[in-house]
C-alpha cells in the first residue's frame, strides 16, 4: 500500500500519466486515469504548482532551488514533443529534489558543527539519499538523537512555515536501523 502511495504521489508530481501509472501499478489505464484526476482535485495546487514550473522555465530557461541554485533547461521549448516533455517534467522534478538535496547538505554541515563543539566520538559516515548513517558511540546515543534531529529539522526553512520532519533509528547496521 505504501509502494501505491508513493508511486501515485511522485509519479503524479513528475509528470507520470495515465498509461505510466497503470504500468508501475499493474492497473488498467482507466483506473489510472481516475486516480491521478482525483488527485488533481484533491490537491489542486499541485497541478497550479507544475504549470508555474513550467511557465517560468519556459520564459527564463532555468528552474531553481529555494537555495537558488539553477538548473538550466535548454530543450524547454523544442518543438519535438518527446524532448520537450523530459524537459517539463525536469523543470518540475528540479526544485523539488534540489531543495531536498541542499536541505540534506545544510543538515550535514550543522550536524559537523555540533559534532565539533560538543566533541562527540560519534560520527557521520555517510549520505544515501535523504538519509544519514552514524557510527554512534552507545554512551552518545541519546544525547546525539536530539542534536541530529535538530539539525535536520532546522536545516532550511521552508516557505509557509512548513515544517520539516524528520525520523531516528538506529541498530547494528543502516538495514536494522530501519
Amino acid at each position: 500500500m505504501r509502494y501505491k502511495a508513493k508511486s501515485v504521489n511522485f509519479g503524479i508530481i513528475y509528470g507520470q500519466g495515465a498509461f505510466g501509472l497503470a504500468e508501475n501499478l499493474g492497473i488498467p489505464r482507466a483506473e489510472a486515469k481516475e486516480i491521478i484526476d482525483n488527485y488533481k482535485k484533491q490537491f489542486p495546487n499541485i497541478q497550479k504548482y507544475m504549470d508555474d514550473t513550467i511557465n517560468f522555465c519556459k520564459e527564463n530557461g532555468y528552474v531553481e532551488t529555494l537555495m537558488g541554485r539553477k538548473r538550466w533547461l535548454k530543450d524547454i521549448n523544442s518543438a519535438n514533443f518527446t524532448v520537450r516533455g523530459f524537459a517539463e517534467r525536469n523543470a518540475i522534478n528540479s526544485p523539488i529534489q534540489g531543495t531536498a538535496a541542499d536541505m540534506i547538505k545544510l543538515a550535514m554541515i550543522k550536524i559537523h558543527k555540533e559534532f565539533a563543539t560538543h566533541k562527540f566520538k560519534s560520527k557521520m559516515l555517510l549520505q544515501v539519499h535523504d538519509e544519514l548513517v552514524f557510527d554512534a558511540h552507545k554512551d552518545e546515543l541519546e544525547i546525539i538523537k536530539p542534536v541530529i534531529l535538530n539539525c535536520m529539522q532546522t536545516a532550511l526553512a521552508l516557505p509557509n512555515s512548513v515544517p520539516t520532519d524528520a525520523e531516528i533509528g538506529e541498530g547494528k547496521n543502516w538495514l536494522e536501523a530501519h
